[in-house]
Formats: structure tokens, C-alpha cells, sequence
């Protein structure tokens, strides 16, 4: 399927199911993709924090992108997710990328601590966006929470260059705030977790990158739905009662991806070391937690995804 034309677009990263000896579980990826590819998801992420990018090798991440092209069949469409310091890198992992079937990229802003001597982060994307042969999606996303890795001049430098398709906004919502009005207007603004599908949208946000996106993507979908149409009522009791799922997925790291994934019928499997799977407790909360987002029904059975 080609990129999407109209709003919201929904994605997420996407699991990478291990086997018990730490192999990566191709098999299992491409049976969940194809489950996905019934769902509100638009797209898949791979190579991203929740896919855990870096507790994996460049041949696994290859490997993966051509699995999940191959089972989506045309359905949905994919990121591949750069993370690299220098510019040429990042250029040459986009053309790998594509060549193994990746429709976009998606590439994270270097640390703002970059040094005396280095060259602005405008010159990093201006080479990353001219050089990659698919569009690029930046990703605002310092190493903390409340951190920042860009000023609105730069942003607003960075989202006019061609071939950029949507700015991803980081956990520091206040900062956000007032960065919004400084994404071009031919560029997307993307949300980057559950519990700011709402705000996000508030502020502009006409779609998400987000974890949450794998269990409920047509309840964030609906989110940003409801906030494009100024339905804010709406938006705001589908919000409140995926608050508690969410925070188990912020608090939690990777394995609540995958327990979650795992009590909805997908191959969750566990996290690759040294991350753990989540204890009994931690599974019987994210279970209530996704029946009180109306994501699993109450007898623990998965609930319809329209």
C-alpha cells in the first residue's frame, strides 16, 4: 500500500519476537504482521526503541524489514528507524533500508551536546533529506524525558527541507507546545505516546508514533479523529481510560509491549537480555488495565477492533 494521503496515520514500533535462545523469531514476526495488517494500524516501525533497535544487529534489522514487507502484503507500509551520529551514516543505512523494502525513514535528532567544532544539525538533515531515496521522518527524542535536542529554529530549518514527511514531537509537552507552530505546513505533526494523544492533538497533531499504538491503534486513531473535528468530550473520555494501560507502558520498558501483545493472542514472546519479561503481578495489571480501555473484553478475551 502506498503511504497514506489523509489523516490520522498510526504507527507503531513494532515487536521483534525472540526465541528462547535469543534468536530472532522471523517466523512469529511475519505471523503478527499479518494479524496487524486486519487492524486501524497504518504502519509498522521497525528499528525503534520498542522494537529494541539497540539490542539488535544490522543484519536482524535488514532481516526484519524484509519480513514484515513480505507479510503485510501491500497493506500497510514501513518505517525503518535510523539512529546515527553522522550524517553519511544515516544516509547509508536509508539506502539499506529501501533496498530491503522500507517506505520511509525514520531518523532521530542527534543530542543538542554536540560539541564546538561540529557542524548544525541543519547540515545533518539537509544531507540526510537530499541523500535518502525515501522520505524521511525526524524524531524529537532526547535520551531525558524532560530534555530538548532542538530550538524552533532549527525545527522550523529541518521540517522546510524536501522529502520530510512528519516531525515526531518528545515527551516534554510544555517544550512541544510551543514548537508546534514551527513544523512546516507541508509536514506532519506526529504525537509520540498514548497519554498525549489528546494533548497532542490539541495542539495540531494529525497523527502518532506510539507504543499504544499496538494494542488499541483504533482508539488512537479515534483520539486524534475526534480532536481534528473539535469532538474534545469525545476525545477526552477515550483518553482517560487508556491513561493506566499507557503508564504501565511508560514505566515498564519493553516487556509490557510484549506481555500486552501476548494476552491479545499475538506472539509477544520475551525481551531480549538483559530486559526481562514482566513479573505475574505486572501481567495481571496490564490485563485490567486493557479491559478498562475497552481493549480486551472483561472475561480476558480480546475485543473487536473497528
Amino acid at each position: 500500500m502506498p503511504i497514506p494521503t489523509s489523516d490520522p496515520i498510526i504507527v507503531a514500533p513494532t515487536n521483534m519476537p525472540f526465541r528462547a535462545d535469543e534468536s530472532l523469531n522471523l517466523d512469529a514476526l511475519a505471523r503478527n504482521v499479518d494479524k496487524f495488517s486486519n487492524t486501524a494500524l497504518s504502519g509498522f516501525v521497525v528499528g525503534s526503541y520498542g522494537g529494541e533497535e539497540f539490542h539488535m544487529g544490522e543484519p536482524e534489522k535488514i532481516s526484519a524489514i524484509k519480513t514484515v514487507v513480505e507479510a503485510h502484503t501491500g497493506r500497510k507500509f514501513v518505517i525503518a528507524g535510523i539512529d546515527a551520529l553522522s550524517p553519511t551514516e544515516a544516509v547509508r543505512l536509508a539506502n539499506m533500508y529501501a533496498d530491503a523494502g522500507a517506505d520511509m525513514v525514520r531518523v532521530r535528532i542527534p543530542s543538542a551536546n554536540r560539541g564546538v567544532n561540529s557542524a548544525p544539525i541543519q547540515d545533518y538533515f539537509e544531507q540526510v533529506t537530499k541523500a535518502s531515496p525515501v522520505p524521511v521522518v525526524i524524531i524529537h527524542q532526547p535520551k531525558t524525558v524532560m530534555g530538548t535536542d532542538i530550538t524552533k529554529e532549527e525545527l522550523r530549518d529541518l521540517t522546510a527541507f524536501d522529502n520530510v514527511f512528519a516531525y515526531i514531537m518528545s515527551l516534554n509537552y510544555r517544550y512541544e507546545c510551543r514548537l508546534a507552530q514551527f513544523v512546516n505546513e507541508q509536514v506532519k505533526l506526529w504525537t509520540c505516546n498514548g497519554t498525549l494523544l489528546m494533548p497532542g492533538g490539541m495542539i495540531g497533531a494529525v497523527g502518532a508514533c506510539l507504543l499504544f499504538g499496538n494494542w488499541g491503534p483504533h482508539i488512537a486513531r479515534d483520539i486524534i479523529q475526534a480532536c481534528l473535528d473539535g469532538r474534545y468530550a469525545e476525545a477526552r473520555e477515550m483518553q482517560e481510560r487508556i491513561n493506566r494501560v499507557d503508564a504501565a507502558g511508560m514505566g515498564w520498558g519493553v516487556g509490557v509491549q510484549k506481555a500486552g501483545l501476548t494476552l491479545m493472542g499475538y506472539e509477544g514472546t520475551v525481551p531480549r537480555r538483559p530486559n526481562l519479561p514482566l513479573s505475574e503481578a505486572q501481567i495481571t495489571e496490564m490485563k485490567l488495565a486493557l479491559i478498562e480501555a475497552q481493549i480486551m473484553n472483561p472475561d480476558g478475551t480480546p475485543a473487536p477492533q473497528i
